[in-house]
């Protein structure tokens, strides 16, 4: 298998940012039962393989769903980057443990100062494991604000 995103949707573990106020980002609950994205495969050599390497799902919820057919994602777009271990075995890849449930929610006004886009990570998809804390405002942004972008996200509906 070959990496199929040259950069990653929804969790780009940068550190670039600072300490920020701003509101915490909610654990998705239930994002399984929304739209189902893509399926996107990181294997070693791709620049992010320790924080997101394996399977990673992408969910959007309606809003989101909206956003990526107009180009423009509304105030309560939801997407989710749901990262697992890629087991190998009798020439099949299966789905291991939970590495990282990351996370992007677009309200404009919480989340002025980063596009209008709240960033979280939750390790090993705990709900009670936020990764970003104080500085999940920003930690993400950097990569997100860049022209590759569709208001700040990179994922694409499959065709």
């Amino acid at each position: 298998m070959r990496s199929i995103l040259p950069c990653l949707g929804l969790v780009v573990l940068c550190t670039a940012g600072h300490a920020t106020d701003a509101p915490p980002v909610p654990f998705p609950t239930g994002y399984r039962d929304w739209h189902h994205v893509k399926t996107t495969v990181i294997e070693p050599g791709h620049p992010m393989y320790a924080a997101v390497g394996g399977i990673n799902h992408t969910y959007a919820n309606a809003e989101a769903m909206r956003g990526y057919r107009d180009g423009h994602f509304p105030d309560g777009a939801t997407l989710v980057f749901d990262t697992v271990e890629a087991q190998e075995a009798d020439h099949a890849v299966t789905e291991g443990q939970h590495k990282v449930i990351g996370v992007m929610t677009k309200d404009a006004q919480r989340y002025a100062a980063t596009g209008g886009w709240g960033f979280e990570n939750f390790d090993a998809g705990d709900p009670n494991r936020p990764v970003f804390g104080a500085k999940a405002a920003t930690a993400c942004f950097g990569c997100h604000d860049r022209p590759a972008t569709r208001d700040h996200v990179y994922s694409r509906l499959r065709e």
